[in-house]
């Protein structure tokens, strides 16, 4: 019930729930329920690239187009900086509606330049929606010389509950647009499954702190264990104590972040909150093979939690993020399996991983959590 109140949503049943593990499975799911859809296309990404990726989706949604299937493409501003004109120019002239979010939108309104539209969101005809961490990107299909394979989670869900993110994309386009669009509401079973499925929209224009309320009330409802996955851990101090009481009462918790440096920042950070939480017997893992940016929980043997919100600061106050809730206990094995292949490949850290390391190190590190509160 809580759950449901925080999200202002309903966890609906008649859903079918599909794990779509790293870059090629996600955007295979994605492209082909692009290509199945017949009434309209919804899309909503934080970072998109005009590379191999991005010039795959821009052709799908030219082809949709062009067979009469209206398309409304969204897209964060500053995430999307670098994305030419052209590309834009394209799809607007085969009668795409693509538009920037525009956080500045008005005079003396709450919204800001630090302020991210950070979902991910495609839905198709009202039934079926993607959400979780994967943007628009070769990148995302582990081709960065930097980074290599990039570890990611996304999930494909067909049913009532692909209208919650719906719903958050007809408030964020009337946001950006002052346009209500007339979609299809209707409820659509899944043919597939009968899996609960509560989907949450957080962000800065909530009335109460949505995600990081959202994130202390799953680590609260553990009682055998709680695993996270985030590529940043920069939680605030709700959450942290959260952590440290379900570790203190025999929670098996288990943070997985990457070792690979995507925000210098926010990796510097992270150490000062390692030392603190991990004498009360929480463990964190560092993923070794490439970078990892998938944002899962598991909790117990029956929740899975998949979504765009990092356990960070950001996520929790400064970004519009949306996440979903599985119940059940067949998806929660599945992410069992991926979160111990993932394991598998991380190193377990030790405190001397920070308490050994050299004084200028330990200085950045107290340097870097000062600033935490907008990392």
């Amino acid at each position: 019930e809580a759950a449901e109140r925080l999200a202002r949503l309903p966890l609906t049943t008649h859903n079918d729930a599909r794990l779509l593990i790293d870059g090629q499975a996600t955007f295979e799911s994605i492209f082909a329920g692009i290509d199945a859809a017949e009434v309209y296309v919804l899309v909503q990404f934080f970072i998109v690239h005009d590379d191999g990726l991005g010039r795959a989706l821009k052709s799908r949604l030219l082809a949709k187009a062009a067979r009469g299937v209206p398309v409304y493409f969204l897209y964060d501003e500053i995430g999307c900086h670098d994305l030419p004109e052209a590309y834009k120019e394209e799809l607007r002239a085969a009668g795409v509606r693509m538009v920037e979010f525009h956080t500045q939108k008005g005079r003396g309104n709450r919204f800001q330049l630090n302020f991210r539209n950070h979902r991910k969101i495609v839905v198709v005809d009202g039934k079926v929606a993607w959400i979780g961490g994967h943007n628009v990107g070769d990148e995302y299909l582990g081709k960065s010389p930097k980074l290599g394979h990039w570890r990611d989670t996304h999930v494909r869900i067909e049913g009532p509950a692909a209208l919650a993110p719906q719903l958050a994309f007809v408030e964020d386009w009337h946001w950006a647009t002052d346009e209500v669009l007339d979609l299809s509401w209707s409820a659509v079973p899944s043919p597939a499954g009968d899996t609960p499925v509560l989907v949450t929209p957080t962000g800065p224009a909530d009335r109460l702190e949505t995600a990081s309320l959202m994130f202390t009330q799953a680590i609260n409802a553990a009682r055998e264990r709680i695993w996270i996955a985030s590529p940043y851990f920069v939680p605030d101090d709700a959450v942290l104590k959260t952590l440290q009481l379900a570790g203190l009462r025999g929670v098996d918790v288990r943070v997985l972040i990457p070792d690979e440096v995507d925000h210098l920042l926010v990796y510097l950070s992270a150490y000062s909150f390692f030392d603190e939480v991990s004498g009360t017997g929480v463990k964190f893992h560092r993923y070794q093979d490439g970078f990892l940016h998938e944002k899962v929980m598991l909790i117990d043997d029956r929740v899975s939690i998949v979504g765009t919100a990092n356990l960070d600061n950001r996520s929790f106050r400064l970004n519009f993020e949306i996440t979903s809730m599985i119940l059940d206990p067949d998806f929660a094995a599945q992410v069992e399996a991926m979160f111990l292949e993932d394991f598998a490949h991380s190193r377990e850290m030790a405190p001397g991983d920070y308490r050994d390391r050299s004084f200028w190190f330990r200085l950045a590190v107290r340097l870097a959590r000062l600033m935490s509160p907008i990392q």
